[in-house]
């Protein structure tokens, strides 16, 4: 994820929603040809706030879908996932290990596995069920600064 402004909201009856081209969790890396990308967040607000009385806007945006399913193909218990969590959200990556090639990514927040929601579960209760599951291992995850946001733990800041 590149540190730039990400879409947590649209309203309804503005011109961004009405567009039809964006969706929430996109990141919006440019706005008129000028870059985003590592700039302070009021920095961008203003870029942003300036842009609303033009009749035209361009936006540079990489499309991001909220959630992620990965497959993980893990024969026997014996291969290690190649993962570590913490509170259901991926913190590390073993480089080249059977997660990494699954698609699992650092800073997601882990929703489900194998079909079964692990958003209100315990932390041991999700190792354990990685721990013990072979074959292949479906997941669903989320960047965890949109899962903070869609559960209401975060607030975002509108401009």
């Amino acid at each position: 994820m590149l540190p730039t402004v990400v879409i947590a909201n649209l309203a309804p009856a503005g011109a961004a929603a009405r567009c039809g081209q964006l969706n929430i969790g996109d990141q919006i890396i440019a706005i008129n040809g000028v870059s985003l990308v590592g700039l302070p967040l009021s920095t961008c607000q203003n870029y942003i706030k300036n842009s609303k009385n033009q009749t035209v806007v361009k936006l540079t945006v990489v499309p991001c879908a909220p959630v992620v399913e990965v497959k993980i193909k893990r024969p026997d218990t014996k291969y290690q996932l190649g993962f570590s969590v913490q509170n259901g959200v991926i913190c590390s990556l073993l480089r080249g290990g059977i997660a990494e090639r699954g698609g699992v990514r650092v800073g997601h927040r882990i929703i489900e596995i194998n079909n079964q929601s692990v958003v209100a579960v315990p932390h041991e209760k999700i190792v354990n069920l990685l721990a013990t599951s072979v074959g292949e291992i479906l997941m669903k995850t989320m960047p965890t600064s949109m899962f903070r946001l869609l559960t209401g733990q975060e607030n975002p800041i509108y401009i």
